[in-house]
């Protein structure tokens, strides 16, 4: 038996139990949603905002995810790749979930600008800013 299989397996485990922490709260840091998204017609979701940042050691995106009528159930909406110069930037990602579960009407989105650092042998997943914000999916 190989012990590259058993390792890998154990760095997963390891991964899996690491605590995933909340962004710090740095006034330096930050990621916005604008108010309102767009769902088209095929079901594709449009949604957009402003992050800040400093800089990173790995490579940073600003990720989204949109809910409707029930906070449990979120649906992925693309990732856009961050500039973390400390300057404001404009973030916008596209997705379609493979449901036709959004409609026109009230949607939470909840944006995280999420950085992978190198530690080791993996990349951890390292907070600069998340926000959740009520919007309304437009039909375009």
């Amino acid at each position: 038996m190989s012990l590259r299989p058993a390792l890998g397996a154990a760095a997963l485990l390891l991964l899996a139990a690491l605590p995933v922490l909340p962004a710090a709260a740095d006034p330096t840091e930050s990621v916005t949603v604008d108010p309102t998204g767009t769902i088209a017609a095929d079901g594709t979701v449009t949604l957009s905002g402003t992050y800040r940042c400093m800089a990173g050691t790995g490579p940073v995106f600003v990720s989204s995810s949109v809910s409707q009528s029930t906070r449990e159930i979120h649906y992925g909406i693309g990732g856009t790749k961050a500039v973390c110069d400390g300057a404001e930037h404009r973030w916008q990602n596209a997705g379609k979930p493979s449901t036709d579960a959004l409609k026109a009407g009230a949607a939470q989105v909840d944006a995280t600008v999420m950085e992978l650092r190198p530690q080791g042998l993996l990349p951890l997943p390292h907070f600069h800013a998340t926000h959740t914000q009520d919007i309304t999916l437009t039909a375009s």
